[in-house]
Formats: structure tokens, C-alpha cells, sequence
């Protein structure tokens, strides 16, 4: 495992900290192109439908979901956690955009779709999803597709 350099441009720090552990072994299986694309796309969708489905029992079960996901990332990252923060926001201004009685049915059906792809991309890439060895890498999923917008903005993280 590699070390963060102090001339790394998006970070400064000499030691490795958690979240660039996280973020590296999440990496090693998210190498073959077509799988990044598929993460790209489906980790943020993924995301929405999540937060969809808990809005479906409750909005504010949304919103508690969305503050408990922001300790975390917080806890990681504070650039990290407000770009999630961000994320959230937008993703919950969506859903109350959508009438109630069609949030959990285009939730749900957008939930399954989009982990058949990620499925897929997996099958392609010839290695398990990280989540299967520690849950937590399904909150590390939207930090990797951020930390590529990230280093492309120049933003430290």
C-alpha cells in the first residue's frame, strides 16, 4: 500500500490516512474501464434510489439517513463530507420534487436496474463487490466517484 505524498497535489498529508485506505482497496477492484463507467453512473443513482426508499417511509427518515451517512463521511473527510452533503441535498430536493406516490415504485425499480449493472460491471471486471467484505465500502462507493471529480477540480480531499 502506497503512501500519500507530500506533492500530491490533492492532499498534503505524508501518512496514509483511513480514507485513502478505503479509497485504495476500493480502487483495486474498480480498475477494468467499463466498470468504472458503470460505477460512475450507478453509484450516485444507487445512492438517490436509497435515500428514495427510506423517503418513501418518512422523509425525515431520508434526512436522518442522510446526517448519520455525513458523520461518517465527516469523520473521513471534511472536503469528502461536504461534497456528500452537497450530493444529498440535491438528491433530496429531487425527491421532494416527485410526487409521493411514485417515489417508492421509481425507487425501487431504479434500485434493482442499477445494481443489475453493477453486477454486471463486476462480472467484468472479474472481482466481488468490496461491500461483500466490509458494508462500510457502500459508503465508500460515492467518495470514489467523488474523489475522480475531485483530483479533475483540484480539490483536496
Amino acid at each position: 500500500m502506497t503512501t500519500v505524498q507530500e506533492s500530491d497535489p490533492i492532499t498534503s498529508s505524508t501518512k496514509e490516512r483511513e480514507v485513502d485506505r478505503l479509497l485504495h482497496h476500493y480502487a483495486e477492484s474498480h480498475r477494468n474501464p467499463i466498470n468504472e463507467k458503470i460505477h460512475f453512473l450507478c453509484v450516485p443513482t444507487i445512492m438517490w434510489t436509497v435515500l428514495g426508499l427510506i423517503w418513501a417511509i418518512h422523509p425525515w427518515a431520508a434526512f436522518g439517513g442522510a446526517l448519520l451517512a455525513l458523520v461518517y463521511y465527516f469523520s473521513l473527510s471534511f472536503n469528502f463530507a461536504i461534497g456528500m452533503a452537497l450530493m444529498a441535498s440535491i438528491m433530496l430536493a429531487i425527491l421532494q420534487s416527485i410526487p409521493p406516490a411514485y417515489v417508492l415504485p421509481s425507487a425501487g425499480i431504479v434500485f434493482v436496474v442499477a445494481w443489475i449493472f453493477q453486477f454486471i460491471g463486476h462480472k467484468i471486471e472479474g472481482k466481488k463487490p468490496s461491500f461483500f467484505e466490509d458494508v462500510r465500502y457502500l459508503l465508500i462507493g460515492p467518495l470514489f466517484v467523488l474523489s475522480f471529480l475531485y483530483r479533475r477540480l483540484h480539490i483536496r480531499y
